[in-house]
């Protein structure tokens, strides 16, 4: 039997919903209703926590969403997703302990090494300064005094007067392949997040990132991001995915990825080599399809199959080590009750403890 695992599904916040992929319905547009009815689908239907994304151009402001859904949930946890290079640290720690006491303890936290909005940094100093926020975060929401003499802050200052409701920070999320981005995980985060990748290439990975936090006195928990597309047939979860694509014309697919602020990233690169190494349905291994890729940056696979070959899926990934599932599908909703009802009672899970 493997352990618990927390499972997670996502709200739409930045204009990423779609029946049709590359063809936006005013019906599923980012918005107040349309993504509160996500969160509360979610709820109802058992997820442990959700992922509230974050995109500049993009959709919904992520924070003033939080404050929002907060007092309308009672159970699921938020996964709310922050951009490193757009809030100085102290305030968002306070706005996190605010959020905090609004759910009764219920935040969680995903890292976003961004830019600042009109900014561009290379890679190497924007992790460095990512680590910084991740370490001035866990100071002041951990209630200790903050003495911080870094590349990018000085910061000498107190914690907020209000705290978390456990008094420690709030787990952090956060991912990314490059050289920059997995040592800053390695000492910052407590949540090592993957996007969709062949089990040999999880494996590797996971296996690289234990010996990098070990090599800083840390351990990690792993989670793995992902797509997933589930039917009563294998079959007719694969025409489901064809469909998705029926709309879909290669120029559209091309300026969806080009939007995303990170077009050119390491971990974009790879998904796209995903995409390049699939059959010509777009399967790169048993139940992994590619496709989603062709109309999205980041995240660009799904699991693909009838309840036992996701739940198998599933549990593979669990026995090399991940512990977290952060899942989406489109419509949104739609596939979040889907899963809910075939995939989510047969596993064992609740929220991740560290």
């Amino acid at each position: 039997m493997t352990n618990p695992c927390e499972v997670s599904w996502f709200s739409a916040l930045c204009d990423d919903d779609y029946e049709f992929l590359g063809q936006p319905d005013p019906m599923l547009a980012s918005s107040w209703e349309h993504c509160r009815d996500i969160v509360m689908t979610a709820e109802s239907g058992g997820f442990d926590n959700i992922l509230l994304p974050s995109g500049y151009q993009l959709g919904l402001d992520t924070t003033a969403f939080t404050a929002a859904i907060a007092a309308l949930t009672h159970r699921i946890r938020l996964l709310m997703a922050i951009r490193t290079g757009e809030s100085w640290p102290p305030q968002l720690a306070r706005q996190i302990a605010t959020l905090d006491r609004i759910t009764g303890g219920r935040m969680t936290i995903n890292i976003i090494s961004s830019d600042l909005p009109g900014d561009k940094l290379a890679s190497a100093p924007r992790y460095a300064r990512t680590l910084e926020v991740m370490q001035i975060l866990k100071t002041l929401l951990n209630g200790e005094h903050l003495s911080h003499r870094g590349e990018h802050y000085t910061i000498d200052i107190d914690p907020p007067r209000l705290t978390t409701v456990s008094g420690k920070c709030p787990p952090l999320y956060f991912g990314g392949l490059s050289q920059d981005a997995r040592e800053a995980a390695a000492q910052g985060c407590d949540v090592y997040l993957m996007w969709p990748d062949t089990m040999p290439v999880v494996r590797e990975v996971i296996g690289d990132m234990r010996a990098r936090a070990a090599r800083h006195g840390r351990t990690l928990k792993f989670g793995y991001r992902a797509h997933v597309i589930v039917r009563d047939t294998e079959a007719e979860a694969r025409d489901y995915a064809t469909r998705l694509l029926s709309k879909l014309d290669a120029k559209t697919g091309d300026d969806i990825r080009a939007r995303s602020l990170d077009s050119t990233s390491v971990g974009v690169t790879r998904q796209a080599e995903l995409r390049a190494a699939a059959s010509s349905e777009g399967y790169v291994e048993d139940n992994l399809w590619t496709g989603i890729g062709r109309a999205r940056s980041g995240c660009g696979a799904a699991i693909v199959g009838d309840p036992d070959q996701v739940l198998a899926k599933l549990r593979a990934y669990q026995a090399e080590g991940i512990e977290a599932f952060i899942l989406s599908g489109y419509p949104h909703a739609a596939e979040a009750d889907l899963f809910a009802r075939h995939v989510l009672p047969h596993l064992a899970h609740g929220p991740l403890k560290l």
